[in-house]
């Protein structure tokens, strides 16, 4: 029985007893405790635990399913499979432990002819909690069990809860004798391979108190409202009805495990360590198939790093098997011809999937190579001195330089013997924190000497009197000219140097604001100032390029910011602050500000949030922000101890250091305030406008605002309102009627792809009918070929509905050709069991390029010219040996 007709006579089963089939949810959840739905409960759990009403009184599913936590068990196992199905059938308040145990019964013994599943009755074991004496003699009366097949279990086993106070209960589980050969006599109690375990039952009639793990607590009484919730394994129950050992045999999972083995040039079952690679592969590429039809995508973080690894595992076991080559873009295709007929997602999003899983292996091909290569020959090292453990810094080495995940290293040394020093990698990846926050603070000095030749000036003359919150200009003394090389005796037009002035007004980049522009002008020169440091404590260096002149050290300058470049960094960061206020008054105190940069004219800010705020929170929060300018908040400046800071709530951000003493910027008093040391205005009406510009994913729970501000955010509005009206001008529509407009065109559109979706069908079954009608026999064979002008995806339909339409107890084969060079062969049922096989013979016709399933295949690479005469022989190949 096909896993497909599993999942449908289960549903269809407990649909006509009164259940709701709820349709699978996606895997990534909203639930803050899981990143994927881990259990077929899960989507119902706030009926449950009593938190929602339920909208039904029974329901019935099969869900996506997604376990991780012991991916090293995959192919090692017959039980382990990353990516699984629950069946499940589900009763809020109504139905208890009797007819949950007579549904199960029923469906697992009536005859697959009547619709059930048709196992040996005298081959189903049970498992109940020891204190469970109800559902004991239920299994006695409903199924008539002996005593000998219904085994009591403890807590660990056979008594379920969520971990933390709310519905807990007994359970009972239903196994499989699978027979001698599987392993020993006496129960699932002395063996779980041999007696498999398909269907788990859990009785919700009691509430639990405070206590950890799954024994300790106090079981405080029964619920109002007893709740059945039950879970049958599908790839379980495929593994007992199709006969196989594991279930990565079955025929979702087994065609994706035979075209690994044949890319590899290997036979399943020869090897065990390569059976187990095979298997790995098997799981892994059915699992990332469906994790991306479902929206994750690879990332380095949540969701996104458990669908990297998943690749990334399946990629190394391939080249552990000899495949050198890129592998998934084999394997995909194959994964999605199994899991289609369940999920027909993983066709609709296939190109996308696909474009997602190529750049994924070539990147890490890249990378195992070389890492591979690193780690080999440090474990040899290792193992030739008599060592057992990988250094920290090896470790880091494999991270840093070859861009070699942690738990790869881990997993691979311990292949091999080897622990990996896991304390040493961690302190010198916050090492590396730590340089890259310093780097970024010293950074852009270049023509500057070194930290040592800065030392010097600063020890010699002292720090900078440093000016930049009281004025814009300062006549000040050149201390020191500075090249690579260290002091130069002067500087000529077009050069870039460093200079130190014993007095600044410029402010030095720190805090998110942009060093100041300006000019340092002499008696014979001028210099551009470019940016401005302060790359030693008390000292700010000036990075200028001569404009005229001669530059040297001892010369009297002025000094001037420039002041239109000052007001739009005032403007900016007072921005800055006000829109901070205004996100934490909308979104609540949770929207910290986690980073910021902000120069004239624009500023972003990063804060900790999951999802994408919605237009109406935006203008929310822009609101709020342009509320503060018209209301003209005062903005004040006040020094303090950084306790009595703390005590009024002022915001200490980023990773800076302060001291005993710091400075408070405020705007409205409490509604903004903050530690700083940027420059700011004196009112916030001075900010002039606050225009949201853009907001967006910066990483995992990490969203980004940016905005313009003061004249060029009035510039973006004058923007937008001129796109406005060319819209209006060339729709013929109100601007009030934009919207309305603009969605009745898109619904147009839309409606027509539809209309030609509906025609190529209809175009493609005419079309099919007709060739059916021209199928030529071929020994037997009705073989049918044609050539069409269109894509490979209207190749691979054409192919389908003509071998579809032809007789259904007569072996067919079709093959259709693209004028650029694609083969689409498809084989009926009959002719599968006449021994033909779709991807054999795309191989056969393309010279051993393409695959596919055993019932559709494709390929390529022949030119056009040839494509017509490699397909006319498809009826020899059907009648040859």
């Amino acid at each position: 029985m096909l896993t497909a007709d599993i999942r449908r006579r289960f549903l269809d089963f407990f649909a006509a007893r009164g259940h709701t089939v709820v349709p699978s949810a996606p895997l990534p959840t909203p639930d803050p405790t899981l990143l994927f739905v881990n259990a077929g409960m899960v989507p119902f759990k706030p009926y449950l635990t009593g938190e929602q009403q339920a909208p039904w009184p029974r329901a019935t599913s099969v869900q996506k399913c997604i376990r991780t936590l012991d991916i090293e068990e995959v192919g090692r196992t017959t039980r382990h499979g990353s990516f699984f199905q629950m069946n499940g059938n589900f009763s809020f308040g109504d139905y208890f432990k009797r007819e949950a145990i007579a549904f199960a019964w029923e469906l697992s013994t009536t005859p697959v002819a009547e619709g059930g599943y048709g196992l040996d009755p005298e081959r189903i074991w049970v498992t109940v909690h020891h204190s469970d004496a109800e559902a004991r003699d239920l299994w006695r009366a409903v199924a008539g069990l002996p005593e000998r097949r219904i085994v009591a279990r403890g807590d660990e086993d056979n008594f379920w809860s969520m971990g933390v106070p709310g519905p807990c209960g007994p359970c009972s589980e239903l196994y499989y004798d699978r027979g001698p050969a599987l392993g020993r006599e006496g129960g699932p109690a002395v063996d779980e391979d041999r007696y498999m375990e398909f269907w788990n039952l859990v009785f919700m009639q009691y509430e639990r108190g405070e206590g950890p793990g799954k024994t300790g607590y106090p079981v405080l009484g029964e619920l109002p409202r007893r709740n059945i919730d039950t879970g049958m394994g599908l790839e379980r129950m495929a593994t007992l009805l199709q006969e196989k050992d594991n279930l990565y045999e079955i025929d979702e999972t087994r065609p994706i495990l035979s075209r690994a083995a044949e890319l590899a040039g290997i036979r399943y079952g020869a090897d065990e360590e390569s059976d187990v690679r095979l298997r790995v592969v098997a799981d892994h590429v059915r699992t990332a198939l469906m994790l991306l039809a479902d929206g994750t995508a690879p990332a380095n973080e949540g969701r996104g790093y458990v669908l990297r690894r998943i690749l990334r595992r399946a990629v190394r076991s391939m080249r552990q098997l000899g495949v050198h080559d890129p592998a998934l873009p084999e394997l995909l295709p194959v994964a999605r011809d199994c899991m289609a007929p369940g999920h027909p997602e993983v066709a609709d999003g296939f190109p996308r999937i696909a474009d997602q899983v190529a750049g994924e292996e070539d990147a890490f091909r890249s990378t195992l190579k070389q890492g591979t290569t690193v780690l080999d020959t440090a474990v040899a090292k290792i193992r030739n001195a008599g060592g057992r453990v990988l250094p920290g810094t090896q470790a880091f080495l494999l991270h840093d330089t070859y861009g070699f995940p942690i738990d790869l290293t881990l997993e691979m040394a311990a292949e091999q013997g080897v622990d990996v020093d896991r304390a040493g990698f961690t302190a010198l990846m916050e090492l590396q924190r730590e340089r890259a926050r310093a780097d970024a603070r010293a950074r852009k000095q270049g023509g500057t000497a070194d930290t040592r030749a800065l030392r010097r000036v600063l020890d010699t003359h002292g720090p900078t009197d440093w000016r930049a919150w009281d004025t814009l200009t300062t006549e000040s003394t050149v201390l020191a000219v500075l090249g690579p090389t260290g002091p130069l005796p002067a500087a000529r037009e077009g050069e870039i140097v460093t200079a130190v002035l014993d007095r600044s007004p410029f402010y030095a980049e720190s805090g998110g604001q942009e060093s100041d522009a300006g000019r340092l002008t002499g008696a014979a020169f001028e210099t551009e100032v470019i940016d401005v440091q302060r790359p030693l404590p008390g000292l700010i260096t000036h990075q200028l390029r001569v404009v005229s002149g001669e530059l040297t050290a001892g010369a009297r300058v002025q000094a001037a910011v420039d002041p239109d470049w000052r007001l739009g960094a005032r403007q900016a960061h007072s921005g800055t602050h006000v829109l901070h206020a205004a996100l934490r008054e909308v979104l609540g105190p949770t929207a910290l500000q986690s980073g910021s940069y902000n120069r004239p004219g624009h500023l972003r800010l990063d804060f900790p949030w999951r999802t994408a705020l919605s237009g109406t929170v935006r203008s929310e929060v822009e609101e709020a922000a342009n509320r503060a300018l018209r209301q003209d908040l005062p903005v004040g400046v006040r020094w303090m101890p950084l306790s009595e800071a703390r005590e009024i709530g002022a915001l200490a951000l980023f990773d800076e250091t302060y001291g005993e003493e710091v400075r408070v910027v405020e705007i409205g008093g409490a509604w903004s305030r903050e530690l700083c040391g940027g420059t700011h205005v004196a009112h916030a009406s001075q900010i002039g406008t606050i225009a949201l510009t853009s907001e967006g994913s910066v990483g995992a729970g990490l969203r980004r605002l940016e905005a313009a501000v003061g004249i060029e955010g009035f510039r973006y509005l004058a923007r937008e309102r001129d796109l406005v009206t060319r819209l209006s001008e060339h729709l013929g529509a109100p601007r009030a009627e934009l919207p309305e407009r603009i969605a009745g065109l898109l619904d147009r559109l839309k409606a027509t792809d539809r209309e030609n979706a509906r025609l190529r069908h209809e175009a493609t079954a005419a079309r099919a009918a007709g060739l059916a009608d021209r199928a030529v026999d071929a020994g037997g064979v009705r073989v049918v070929t044609t050539v069409v002008e269109s894509g490979a995806d209207e190749a691979r339909a054409l192919a389908t509905a003509v071998r579809d339409r032809l007789p259904a107890r007569t072996a067919g084969v079709v093959g259709v050709a693209t004028g650029s060079g694609v083969v689409v062969v498809a084989v009926n049922q009959p002719a599968r069991e006449a021994g033909l096989d779709a991807a054999v013979l795309v191989k056969r016709l393309l010279d051993g390029r393409g695959g596919g399933s055993p019932v559709v295949a494709q390929g390529g690479g022949l030119s056009p010219d040839r494509i017509t005469a490699a397909l006319a022989g498809l009826p020899k190949l059907v009648t040859g040996p």
